[in-house]
This record gives C-alpha cells, sequence and structure tokens, in this order.
C-alpha cells in the first residue's frame, strides 16, 4: 500500500539500496524470493480463484515472476508461464530451473490469452524502446484480460521518467506493483496513468538507508488557530494585482480561503464582495508594511512597463514571495539569487519552458535543476506536479482531477501558497507543498465541472481535512 511521504527512487537508487542489503548478507537470490512473495501474496488476493499468465522476460523481473509463479501453483492456482527469451541472468535461471510447470512460447501464451495477465517482462531500468512486436503482444493482452497486473513498472514504460518506450497502447494496467519503493515511472505522467493502482511490495529494503529527498506529498502539517492568535500572526498576504483584476481576485480570496487571516489586494479594481478583503491601489511604497508575510504577484498582472515595475518593487523587498502567472514571463531568474527572502515560482510547462529551457530528464529532476539555478523554490505544475526545493528535495503530488484544467485555477493556487507561506511556521519549500496539497485535494473534494471560484470556496474543506 502506498504510504503518503513514501520515498521515490530512480533505477539507479533502487539497484544502490539492493546493493547494500547484498552487501549486508543478503543474495540475489534470496531478494528475488522475497518480491516473488509478495507478488504471489497480491495476485492470489486479486485473483480470486481465476487461472493466471505470467510473461517473464529474460532479466531478473522474469525471475521474479517464476518464484512468483511457483508459489501460486503452491497454493492450487491455475497458473501458466511464458517466456520471453531465455534468462540472461544466474538469479533468474535458478528461479526458473525452481518452476515445474511448462514454459509456453510468448506467442502462444498471447493467442491463449487468461483471465488475470502479470507482466514480469521487463521492469526497472530499461531505457530503450521494447521492440514493437514484442509490445503488440503485451498491449494485446492488457485489455482482454480481467484483471491486469504489472510488476515493479509496466514492461514499455521508462521507469525514471514515465515515458512511453515504444508504445501506442492507451489500456491502463488495473495494479502495479513497485518491488521496494516507488519509482518516477508510479507517479509521473503519461506512466502514472497506465500504472492503475500502485502497491509496493516489501522486499526488506531498510527505510532509514532509503534517500528521502524525493516522495511523494504527504498530507500536511497545518496549525490551527489558538485562543491567541490574531489577524497578522494567522498570516498577512499582499497580492500585486493588475489589468486583469478577476484573476488577482481570486488569488486573494483562495489566500483568505486558506487560513490567512489579512489579506490586502492592491488593485485599481471597484470594491465588491467580499469586502474583508482590503483593496488599495497601487503606489512605489504599497508593500512597505513590514506586517506583510507573503506577497503574491503575478496573477492577472499583465506584461507591460507598469506590470514590470510591480514585480521589481515586489523583488526588491525583504518579504517572502509567490511568483506566478504574467510575472513568471517578465523575470530573469538569476534576479532570484541574491533575494535573502523565501521566494516560490509556481510555472506550467509553457512558462517553465520560458524560464529554464528544453531541460533534459524527468521532471523531477528538470524540476530540481530548476530549483537550484533560480535558488528558489519550484512548483512544477501539471497533470503531475512536482515540489522541488534548491537544496535538492522534492515532493510529487499525487494525481488530482483533471477538472482543475479551468481558468483561474493557477491564480488559486498562488493564493493558497501564499497563504501558507505567511505563517511564520511554514518554510518555503513546506509552505509549497502544503498550498499544493491543499489545492488538490479541494479540487478532488469538489470532483466535477467547477468554477475557479468554487475552487477556492472548498479550501477550507481541504483545510480541515488536513486538521485531521
Amino acid at each position: 500500500m502506498i504510504v503518503p511521504g513514501d520515498p521515490i527512487l530512480t533505477a539507479a537508487q533502487m539497484r544502490a539500496a539492493e546493493g547494500r542489503l547484498i552487501a549486508a548478507g543478503s543474495s540475489v537470490g534470496e531478494l528475488m524470493e522475497r518480491a516473488g512473495a509478495g507478488i504471489a501474496e497480491w495476485v492470489h488476493r486479486l485473483a480470486a480463484g481465476s487461472d493466471v499468465l505470467i510473461l517473464c522476460g529474460p532479466g531478473n523481473n522474469g525471475g521474479d515472476g517464476y518464484v512468483a509463479a511457483r508459489l501460486l501453483a503452491g497454493r492450487g492456482m491455475a497458473v501458466r508461464v511464458a517466456a520471453l527469451a531465455e534468462p540472461r541472468t544466474d538469479a533468474a535461471a535458478q528461479a526458473r530451473a525452481r518452476w515445474n510447470g511448462p514454459v509456453e512460447p510468448f506467442s502462444d501464451a498471447i493467442a491463449a490469452g487468461s483471465a488475470v495477465f502479470v507482466d514480469a517482462v521487463f521492469g526497472t531500468g530499461l531505457s530503450r524502446p521494447l521492440d514493437p512486436t514484442v509490445a503488440r503482444k503485451i498491449e494485446a493482452l492488457a485489455p482482454s484480460a480481467r484483471l491486469a497486473i504489472a510488476v515493479d513498472v509496466p514492461s514499455f514504460l521508462n521507469s525514471d521518467t514515465g515515458e512511453n518506450l515504444g508504445s501506442d497502447a492507451v489500456t491502463p494496467f488495473d495494479v502495479t506493483l513497485a518491488l521496494g519503493a516507488l519509482k518516477p515511472a508510479h507517479v509521473l505522467h503519461p506512466g502514472a496513468s497506465r500504472c492503475g493502482a500502485v502497491r509496493v511490495v516489501d522486499i526488506g529494503l531498510d527505510r532509514a538507508d532509503i534517500p528521502a529527498s524525493v516522495a511523494r506529498t504527504s498530507t500536511p502539517s497545518i496549525a490551527k488557530p489558538q485562543p491567541s492568535t490574531h489577524k497578522y500572526s494567522r498570516g498577512m498576504v499582499a497580492v500585486v494585482g493588475g489589468p486583469m483584476h478577476g484573476a488577482s481576485e481570486l488569488a486573494a480570496l483562495s489566500a483568505y480561503r486558506a487560513g490567512a487571516g489579512y489579506v490586502l489586494l492592491l488593485t485599481g479594481g471597484l470594491p465588491h464582495p467580499p469586502h474583508a478583503i482590503v483593496r488599495q491601489r497601487w503606489s512605489a511604497d504599497a508593500l512597505a508594511d513590514e506586517r506583510i508575510g507573503a506577497v503574491v504577484v503575478g496573477p492577472g498582472l499583465g506584461r507591460d512597463d507598469r506590470a514590470r515595475e510591480k514585480l521589481d518593487v515586489a523583488l526588491a523587498t525583504a518579504h517572502p514571495l509567490v511568483i506566478d502567472g504574467d510575472a513568471l514571463h517578465l523575470l530573469d531568474p538569476g534576479r532570484l539569487h541574491a533575494r535573502q527572502a523565501p521566494t516560490v515560482l509556481t510555472p506550467h510547462a509553457g512558462e517553465f519552458a520560458a524560464l529554464f529551457g528544453e531541460e533534459e530528464g524527468s521532471k523531477i529532476v528538470r524540476a530540481q535543476a530548476a530549483a537550484r539555478r533560480s535558488n528558489a523554490v519550484l512548483v512544477f505544475k501539471g497533470a503531475d506536479t512536482v515540489i522541488a526545493s534548491p537544496d535538492g528535495r522534492a515532493n510529487v503530488l499525487p494525481a488530482a482531477t483533471p477538472w482543475l484544467s479551468v481558468a483561474g485555477t493557477g491564480d488559486v493556487l498562488a493564493g493558497a501558497i501564499g497563504a501558507m507561506l505567511a505563517q511564520a511556521n511554514h518554510a518555503p519549500f513546506e509552505a509549497a507543498s502544503a498550498g499544493t496539497w491543499l489545492h488538490a485535494t479541494a479540487a478532488n473534494m469538489l470532483n466535477r465541472c467547477f468554477l475557479a471560484d468554487e475552487l477556492a470556496d472548498a479550501l477550507p474543506y481541504a483545510l480541515e481535512r488536513a486538521h485531521g
């Protein structure tokens, strides 16, 4: 079962973790037995007595499949095994030798099909495109089976990036059994949409020995107001507006809904509900109030000289900043290195490319590199959202509802992060993670077609869920 906060390991990190287990006295065969036992337990539980077909590849992923087949047959289940090729590792060869049943040719097994299909062909570490003939055969089984289960990662995914490797199939697996730890493909699209429900199989890794720099986002720690709390201690957020008043209004409203105690909207718009938002016209000293806990600049700002002047003023202050929307198009990331106060950038893919260029690597790797380059916390938005810190830490948000793809939801996110950043108990990385979690949780609670205004109104309910 996936636990919020679970670490996410690349193929190299996973090999290193397994290497430490082997150095401590475990053998590759023992790790394979543990993996196979975990796979067998899940398949036995989910198959509900149906016949099972396990496709085994030539590497250790295939070896895990042979072990699972042997253990399932020992439980009295009808199990068939098909092999893509002869085992190429000693441990996989030993696992096959211990399987007492027949091994079918790959093509024959594909033609016969099965109620339950287990893909143990290729796992973590595959980086080259899959042979098109092999890919098509594997793809043919997933939609025809009642239950399709992948071992570690579906065989046509790059485990480090989530990219498809020579496969155009759209039918997802029902379940993916991640061996030892989550991999980037389980949380980054398009891979995440192909994995189905992801469950982690324990193979004996010491969690204290697993690098925790990249993890799945956990429920944030957000303090409730105490009897001594007042509006400024709950956080004062200033939103720098521009000609598109609706965007800055949404950011201001969401800052309030996410728990800020005082929201100042610096815009030329006319007052209207909610009247709790304090509206003032912009001036060069508008951000001089030392009680301001965070400034949100960008939603509705515009991209003209007037907008650039406002951004320059915000950058020159000692206030923590959330830079979003239009301001990202006016920003030179190099300027942020001189800032002593925390800065959070919230780009989507187009804004990220404009700021940092077309970087190589997974979305996690690119976000981490951009955070280091800009000396700012990055919230790299999208169907999968990565929050990265200059110190190398990263959180990956589980997929939120696709109904978020509507105008104004980014403005709501900027305001929610601003509210978290304004609170004294939140460092910038934690504030960005908390605000992003609230935003996604509110959207998932609505779970239907909604307006950005309604998303802002749902933030208090997400906040209550965070309070437990």
